[in-house]
């Protein structure tokens, strides 16, 4: 619940600091002396709108603080958790509106938008007055209201898991779907790169061995004149294994003169006779190899140049075209098989369709059950409101399954219809203010476990009646103030004689300026204030007598 209120330099108050207590607190006073400017500053500090026009004469500035104590349960402290909002405890939302330049919203002292902060303070507060509507009056929340109403709130859950779960299952249909006509769309393509790369078959490796094979190739002439140097150098003439040969005699003759010495020479000569018959052998098979031959040059250079084209084809490198085969056939591969896969998906969408649409149909009976006690329960509360020529009617209209949601397969929407043979409409157009401001009342009495803000504010809500009607209205305050925290502003004393708490506001003069001041009334201020509103200008022992009537009452 609100817990304080403080104000500085707002429009005609320079000075305020309230503390609040639960259940009924009337604020009273007489016209113009400031209520309604006290409900825009807690307007401010809930995230309304304001501009520097707000800001009091020759003040910098204008700061409203509004302290709350929500129950530790209360959805607001998982907000703030979720945004990093420090929580110890306590809750204070501050708004600054600055004459000049910018102003500011703060959260337990921590820098945040405006939005967050009518964020939080639409958990914490519900406003209804003349001019605008906050909270129950808001279509969005009329379904939670009815199943609140009705005790439907579990199975709502239920129906909103089957909701999610169903989306799940039909974006991941829809990904598939979209995949394999991604793919049947490349197929042709597909298929006619692998029958290319089929044809080339590329290895990796392979056009490192062919560029060395058509260096060598590109030089085979000069190699093969090298060669036949090399040839001539040996066989020309007394050739080399010819010498050699003698060598190996002469040497083989001496060594009968002195055995074992020379075994060693005669070895080295065995060897070089052997060695320069490999040496003459391996020149001849080099020349034959390399001798220039046009025909296994050109087919080097158009295999090269094949695998060379194929990859910038495909923007990859040589080595990388044997990869990319393999690639290729792994995805035509997968064309075939995403039409199983496909069919399991669209199957696990339709199971959990079904799923939701049999949620939702049981809650659609439910509501249209709970939708019929909340229309009895209003109807019945209506004329204590003197309202009674007004007829509230809760409708339920089923939706396309284009419009299925969360909330179910069906819109909820209060509606009234304020006249005679009128067809309802929608509550928000049809009522007038002060009809708002009661109907919002006969609903929040009617609907006193729903929702979970635990402030109420009514601005004016007796608008226009007086004697019973008045005191009705008053006694209907009174029934919420039991669980909630009831602010009212109020003109009526049949309605501030039911007050737990009176606040009363009045208008002074303070240094040649006007300004506001709020002023908690103990039990003889609450008696005077109450014969005022009896009396008007002169309060008369009648008026007392009266207003004690109405207190004790």
């Amino acid at each position: 619940m609100l817990i304080s209120l403080s104000v500085r330099d707002l429009v005609l108050i320079d000075r305020l600091d309230l503390t609040m207590d639960g259940g009924l607190c009337a604020l009273t006073g007489e016209t113009g002396a400031g209520k309604s400017i006290l409900l825009d500053a807690l307007g401010l500090a809930l995230g309304a709108r304001g501009d520097a026009s707000l800001v009091r004469g020759g003040a910098a500035q204008a700061v409203v603080s509004a302290g709350f104590e929500p129950p530790d349960d209360h959805s607001v402290w998982r907000l703030l958790e979720a945004r990093g909002l420090a929580d110890d405890g306590r809750l204070v939302l501050r708004r600054v509106l600055a004459a000049k330049g910018r102003g500011g919203a703060f959260v337990n002292d921590q820098p945040v938008g405006v939005a967050l902060l009518r964020e939080i303070g639409e958990l914490l507060v519900e406003i209804q007055g003349q001019v605008g509507q906050r909270g129950l009056l808001s279509v969005s929340t009329h379904g939670a209201l009815l199943d609140d109403f009705g005790g439907l709130g579990p199975l709502a859950g239920v129906v909103a898991e089957a909701f999610e779960a169903w989306r799940a299952a039909a974006r991941a249909l829809a990904e598939a779907e979209e995949a394999l006509a991604g793919a049947r769309r490349d197929e042709d393509y597909l298929r006619h790169m692998l029958a290319e790369l089929d044809q080339l078959a590329p290895v990796a490796g392979e056009e490192a061995d062919l560029d060395a094979q058509r260096n060598l190739l590109m030089q085979g002439e000069k190699l093969a004149d090298a060669l036949a140097s090399a040839h001539r150098e040996l066989s020309e003439g007394r050739a080399v294994d010819d010498r050699i040969g003698a060598a190996q005699r002469m040497v083989q003759r001496a060594a009968e003169q002195a055995p074992d010495v020379l075994n060693g020479v005669i070895e080295a000569l065995e060897r070089a006779l052997i060695e320069s018959a490999e040496a003459m052998i391996a020149v001849d098979a080099a020349a034959r190899d390399l001798a220039p031959d046009p025909d296994r040059l050109e087919a080097a250079e158009q295999r090269l140049f094949a695998l060379r084209a194929a990859a910038r084809k495909h923007h990859t490198t040589p080595d990388s075209l044997a990869a990319l085969r393999d690639e290729f056939a792994a995805r035509l591969a997968a064309i075939e098989d995403r039409g199983e896969a496909l069919a399991d998906l669209a199957e696990a969408a339709d199971k959990a369709r079904a799923r939701f649409a049999g949620r939702a149909r049981k809650l659609s009976a439910k509501r249209r059950q709970a939708a019929r006690g909340l229309d009895r329960r209003m109807m019945a509360e209506l004329p204590h409101l003197k309202l009674n020529r007004v007829r509230f009617e809760t409708r339920i209209e089923s939706l396309a399954e284009d419009g299925w949601n969360a909330h179910g397969a069906e819109r909820v929407r209060f509606e009234v219809a304020t006249n005679p043979g009128a067809e309802p409409g929608p509550i928000e157009r049809i009522a007038s203010g002060g009809e708002l401001s009661r109907l919002m009342l006969a609903l929040k009495v009617v609907l006193t476990r729903a929702g979970a803000v635990p402030t109420l504010v009514f601005d004016e809500v007796d608008s226009g009646i007086g004697g019973a009607a008045a005191a009705a209205v008053g006694e209907r305050l009174a029934r919420p103030g039991k669980s909630f925290q009831v602010l009212v502003v109020t003109h009526s004393p049949q309605v501030a004689a039911r007050a737990d708490h009176h606040f009363r506001v009045v208008k002074k003069g303070n240094d040649g300026q006007a300004v506001t001041r709020v002023e908690a009334l103990n039990a003889d201020g609450r008696r005077e204030e109450v014969a005022r509103m009896l009396a008007g200008a002169k309060i008369t022992d009648a008026a007392r007598a009266a207003a004690d009537s109405l207190i004790g009452a």
